[in-house]
């Protein structure tokens, strides 16, 4: 009997995963299915250039994975049962259970709405891509209406920075107003908060520091300090959080719902199950955890293919590097900024600004882009057969011998 592989999502890290999971193992002896709410693979890191109005590309999950073994299931995950090592999956023909040997679970973060009211009913979000092509309605609705709208992005973490920023650019007949909660841009440099300063007062976006939203309103939100703000549109980018199915189903999580995982990404509870991406709170080679990012989601997808791999041909797990050292963030399509950072993720002094980070940003987008539309490239002649005896879920070792 195969081995049954389940991938739960299909994002940078999901996808990244399973494309090179196919590539490494033998087809005689696994057998991968990816389960994914929407039939493409969405760029969440260009999702605010969407929402303002930008075309993305966004490649067929079924084109991505054709040739490579990989079954694709486009489904939403409604539940995960690790100790009958099945999840369960929802689509428009009705409800199934999957069975599994390993699990991937890769199910991203979604936003956060940090007990404030008012965010579920009336904000937008750039954090998907149905909510993002809402927002994008919403702007084209204002731009037709031509009266000025007034445009709120709460959040001074890098999805407001760089949000904000992108909608004023876009939309220049719309006013845009970045709340921060506490100093714009604190975990940057001195020199980079100068130039994200300079990048708001060129393209109009008005700045308001040390602010807290208490609440969300259809045109408007109120500040802790009783200030009223008007707003045609609020955009929510204050916190992500993930899904609460792995909790649910009794694996071990952190407070806030992601896996506890050991430094191969495995699950601390249930061995069986792997986490990366903002699913996983892995600690990092500095002791610290990971953030959600781009980069730890490549970082623990790695890390989690070579311990995948290795386990189950009956070889000694590498360690992959699980380091953070850089923020790349787009002021626009012309500007950005690349910030440093230390092993204690703290900025360091010097930055890269301007086109210059812009064009490097891009080709990070780019790169990561072309990597998941292409998951076998170098595909190897001979892929790795499984371990003689490796247990399946029937408690019956694989037959097939280790290469």
């Amino acid at each position: 009997m195969k081995h049954r592989i389940v991938v739960l999502g299909a994002g940078y890290a999901g996808a990244h995963v399973a494309g090179n999971l196919a590539r490494r193992l033998s087809p005689a002896d696994i057998d991968i299915t990816v389960v994914n709410a929407e039939p493409d693979f969405v760029q969440r890191m260009r999702l605010h250039q969407f929402a303002a109005g930008h075309a993305i590309e966004t490649p067929g999950l079924a084109e991505v994975f054709a040739g490579t073994g990989i079954r694709l299931r486009v489904a939403r995950v409604t539940a995960v049962d690790p100790e009958r090592r099945v999840v369960a999956v929802a689509d428009a023909a009705g409800g199934v259970e999957l069975g599994y040997d390993t699990l991937v679970y890769a199910l991203g973060s979604r936003v956060a709405d940090q007990g404030v009211p008012g965010v579920a009913e009336h904000a937008f979000d750039v954090a998907g891509r149905p909510s993002a092509q809402r927002l994008r309605e919403r702007l084209d609705a204002l731009d037709e209406a031509g009266e000025g709208g007034r445009v709120l992005v709460v959040g001074d973490g890098l999805t407001g920075i760089e949000t904000a920023p992108e909608i004023a650019e876009a939309r220049p007949g719309l006013s845009v107003t970045l709340v921060a909660r506490g100093e714009l841009g604190a975990a940057l440099s001195a020199g980079a908060r100068t130039h994200l300063r300079r990048a708001c007062d060129r393209l109009g976006v008005t700045v308001l520091e040390h602010t807290e939203v208490e609440a969300v309103e259809a045109t408007r939100v109120r500040c802790a300090d009783g200030t009223v703000l008007a707003a045609d549109a609020t955009v929510w980018t204050a916190g992500f959080a993930v899904s609460p199915l792995a909790a649910a189903g009794g694996l071990d999580v952190t407070e806030g719902g992601q896996l506890v995982v050991d430094r191969t990404m495995r699950s601390v509870s249930h061995p069986d199950v792997y986490a990366v991406g903002d699913s996983a709170h892995a600690i990092g080679d500095n002791g610290r955890p990971l953030p959600m990012s781009c980069a730890s989601a490549g970082a623990t997808g790695k890390q989690a293919i070579e311990a995948i791999v290795a386990r189950l041909t009956g070889r000694e797990v590498p360690r992959a590097k699980l380091v953070y050292v850089l923020n790349h963030i787009s002021l626009g399509r012309r500007d950005g900024l690349l910030q440093p950072v230390d092993d204690q993720a703290r900025a360091k002094p010097r930055y890269v600004g301007g086109r210059k980070a812009a064009r490097i940003k891009a080709g990070i987008l780019r790169g990561a882009l072309w990597a998941t539309a292409h998951p076998t490239l170098g595909l190897p002649r001979r892929r790795r057969r499984l371990a003689v005896a490796l247990p399946t879920s029937t408690g019956r070792p694989a037959e097939n011998p280790a290469a």
